[in-house]
């Protein structure tokens, strides 16, 4: 279950009631909460570039053919921990629950250059560790006024009628209202006036091999007076990002757990910048990680965490390719 990190949030309250900017990542469960100031940022050499916070100096690389192969588990392996969840969802334990893995890839492109090659709103990379490109924004707070912006629902762009297809797919629509649901109630949690701004707007993605029409929602509130410059605070009450996990949380945690066979880590976590006044945060999705970051000696051996949501409507098939689908770089 939760490991919360108190220590770390409460730290996380004490520089924002200061007023001071940091950048910080938390994993999953809460547990490992990574804090950086500027110059901790620059000693460590971790590169941030978000819509509202850049410290990169883009690189050129040399131009080459990009060699890039994905090993997915077997069908028969990912359908073990999707017949786990298909059991809870039909006991009435969840009635959306995101279900992840690990796919191995092999490729010429080291963190650094995927990292400065990709495209995409929120990008960051810790050196030898992890990178990654995520289109989805988790909390954003502008003169204590909070938006969130719930991302569920993907579909091959190629498709005829694709972005019909998707606003009307009955399970990708009860995914997406769950979803929105979900964040509406996260939301009142730590703000008042909580409304819906946008319903089932629709991005384009665009990748090497497949481009992705992506479904999402705007919600927004007032932040309650007791939770503002209190970043951690707000942020433990709302945590784990419902768009990773499904509904209702508690139980869907314990569903994850039990149905995906590896450690997510800092995957579908989120990462944020505070300025001192204002937060910009991401969901930590479309990412990279090098299993062996304890080892400068040792060859990369890079893995890509990817999954969607399940509801009693999935189907194996559809399920299986969406997380295949996912495994991509924004690079073209």
């Amino acid at each position: 279950m939760l490991s919360i990190n108190h220590q770390k949030f409460l730290e996380l309250d004490q520089l924002s009631q200061q007023k001071v900017p940091f950048f910080f990542v938390i994993d999953f469960l809460m547990e490992n909460v990574l804090i950086f100031n500027e110059k901790e940022l620059s000693q460590k050499k971790i590169l941030i570039d978000f819509p509202q916070y850049k410290n990169i100096e883009y690189q050129e690389f040399e131009s080459k053919e990009i060699q890039w192969t994905a090993f997915p588990q077997r069908k028969e392996d990912y359908k073990k921990g999707f017949d786990i969840v298909q059991e809870h969802l039909k006991r009435g334990d969840s009635y959306l629950v995101n279900y992840t893995c690990e796919t191995k890839i092999d490729t010429n492109l080291c963190l650094e250059e995927i990292f400065h090659q990709s495209k995409a709103k929120y990008k960051v990379l810790i050196p030898n560790q992890f990178t990654f490109f995520s289109p989805e924004t988790f909390v954003e707070i502008t003169n204590q006024k909070i938006y969130t912006h719930p991302m569920k629902g993907t579909i091959d762009a190629a498709k005829e009628n694709a972005v019909e297809l998707l606003k009307n797919d009955v399970k990708e629509k009860a995914e997406h209202y769950t979803v929105v649901d979900l964040l509406r109630n996260d939301l009142s949690m730590v703000a008042n006036n909580v409304r819906l701004d946008e319903f089932q707007r629709i991005d384009f993605l665009q990748t090497r091999n497949k481009n992705l029409y992506a479904m999402s929602s705007e919600i927004s509130g007032e932040v309650k007076p007791e939770f503002q410059y209190k970043i951690g605070s707000l942020l433990q009450k709302i945590l784990p990002a419902g768009s990773i996990l499904g509904a209702p949380k508690p139980k869907t945690l314990e569903v994850i757990l039990e149905a995906e066979n590896y450690d997510r880590g800092f995957y579908t976590g989120i990462a944020g910048y505070f300025d001192g006044e204002n937060l910009d945060s991401c969901v930590m999705i479309r990412y990279i990680e090098n299993k062996n970051f304890l080892s400068l000696k040792e060859k990369p051996n890079l893995v890509f965490k990817s999954g969607g949501g399940i509801t009693h409507l999935s189907r194996l098939e559809d399920e299986y390719q969406e997380m295949k689908n996912k495994i991509y770089v924004p690079i073209h």
